[in-house]
This record gives C-alpha cells, structure tokens and sequence, in this order.
C-alpha cells in the first residue's frame, strides 16, 4: 500500500510537521489547519488540473463549469464529440484543447487507466502520463497530491508553494532550485501536506 493521507490522519501529520519545524508550526498558530484539497480520480480531475496550468485558479475553474454547461458530464466520450470552436466558447485555448483530447484518447484506447493509478507507485504514474504531450511535472504532482494523496510530493514547479517558502523560510530571493529541494527533505515522508500548509499560508496572507 502506498503512503497516503485522509481526514482520519491530516490534522496529526500536521502536527508532527509542526512539531518538527517552527516556521510550519506558526502557520497553523496564525491561520489554523490548512485545508485538505482533494479531487475524485476521474478524468474530470485531470481536466480540472491542465485548465489550471498558468493561469489563475478562477479561470480554469470557469472554464470547467462552462465545459460542464456544454455536455452535462465531462466524459472522455463525451469530450472528443466537441469542435474547436464548442471549446473554445468554453474558454479553451488551442493548445488546452489539443492537450484534453490526448488525455481522452489516451483514457478511451486503454494507455491510461486511473483506476489502476491507485496501485502504483509515484514514479510509474509519472512516467506514463508524462508521455501525454501537455502532461508536465507540475500537473502529475498536483494530481498524486489532489486525487491521490500520496503524502511526499513537493511541486517545485509551482509558484505559489515556492513564494510561499521563501517568504516562510524568509530565503534569499536567488535561493535555487536544488537549495530549496534540499530544504524540503526534512520534511519527508510528508511533503504534500507541508505544501498544503505553504499554500495555506499564502492563500490566507492575500485573503489579508
């Protein structure tokens, strides 16, 4: 069985980070426990999760709802019925478009299978949707951290989580990539839900 987190044992690994690292245990002092996103295993997820890449979270989630609008249930089948016009009036870009067709033929022909995703491990599921062409790091991470729940992710390529860091870590603003890797390594085997309290932290600081 594979490292996973639920609502029985968020708040506890939370606190075992905090009682390991003061900067995290001043986040849940400040804005209370992070909290726990999650996402069913369904290719609407994976939808939801491309939509997000580069723009701002309110964006790709107008745009699912207006998709949703248009077939009722965001199928793979379903999907791949629509022209590139019916998409783009769901605020779908070119490439966004090219990007969840791949995924639904992918899902549709059998090379994907989600279900089977939730026993195997992180690096295998990587491997198989990164040859997904618009299937990057970041959109594999947010899907093992959102659906999955897999417990030791750290989505370096996500901005918010990083500023977040820095700002809590209080780094240099030329800090590198490997340097805040390698910061991230004490807290394994839990670097989902640290990041989910670095995004709570930064979500709460622009609320403010």
């Amino acid at each position: 069985m594979f490292a996973h987190f639920d609502h029985s044992n968020f708040h506890s690994i939370c606190n075992q980070l905090a009682a390991a690292d003061t900067d995290l245990a001043a986040i849940i002092h400040n804005y209370g426990y992070p909290p726990m996103w999650s996402r069913p295993n369904t290719f609407e997820s994976l939808v939801h999760i491309i939509l997000e890449q580069q723009v701002s979270l309110a964006s790709a989630l107008s745009a699912l709802n207006k998709l949703k609008e248009a077939i009722q249930e965001i199928t793979p089948a379903r999907v791949l019925l629509l022209t590139d016009e019916e998409l783009k009036a769901c605020y779908f870009s070119r490439q966004k478009t090219a990007y969840v067709r791949y995924l639904a033929e992918a899902i549709l022909n059998g090379q994907i299978n989600l279900t089977a995703f939730e026993n195997q491990p992180d690096d295998e599921i990587r491997t198989s949707l990164i040859k997904l062409k618009g299937i990057g790091n970041w959109t594999v991470d947010v899907y093992l951290m959102f659906v999955l729940h897999r417990t030791d992710i750290f989505p370096i390529g996500d901005l918010a989580a990083v500023q977040a860091m820095k700002k809590v870590k209080q780094l240099p603003a030329g800090v590198t990539r490997d340097e805040i890797l390698m910061i991230t390594e004490q807290w394994q085997p839990y670097r989902t839900v640290a990041t989910m309290l670095l995004w709570h932290d930064y979500l709460s600081r622009r609320k403010g």
